[in-house]
């Protein structure tokens, strides 16, 4: 739904080349959604030690870089950006990687900064 709103552009090439897949190919999996007052990316990067990821927010630009190592060595790394929205507050994003899958937590705000309300449900 967010996605209409202008919350994440292109979200299906954020990972198309995180990990050791050449860009138009099948990527790993996005998933992004509203729950609430939150908007969450849920991001597949399976096999990746939680200490060789990293995001961060520039200008309402989100950069997440991951890493693959096999035997201690770093082999494959990369970084995708996605734009994001001005009703997410990027200052307070929750991150959590359990089983492969990067989850990250943004809460909405309007306008004036507030929490946003929900929608009702119908």
């Amino acid at each position: 739904m967010l996605l209409h709103h202008g919350a994440v552009r292109e979200p299906e090439r954020l990972t198309a080349r995180v990990i050791d897949r050449p860009a138009g190919s099948a990527g790993c999996r996005l998933e992004t959604y509203r729950d609430g007052d939150t908007y969450h990316i849920d991001i597949d990067l399976p096999g990746v030690d939680p200490a060789d990821i990293d995001f961060s927010v520039d200008d309402r630009v989100l950069t997440v870089r991951a890493a693959r190592r096999r035997e201690g060595l770093r082999l494959v790394t990369g970084e995708k950006q996605l734009p994001l929205s001005d009703t997410l507050d990027t200052d307070r994003i929750e991150a959590r990687y359990e089983e492969g899958q990067l989850t990250l937590r943004i809460p909405i705000v309007d306008q004036a900064g507030r929490p946003a309300e929900a929608p009702e449900a119908a």
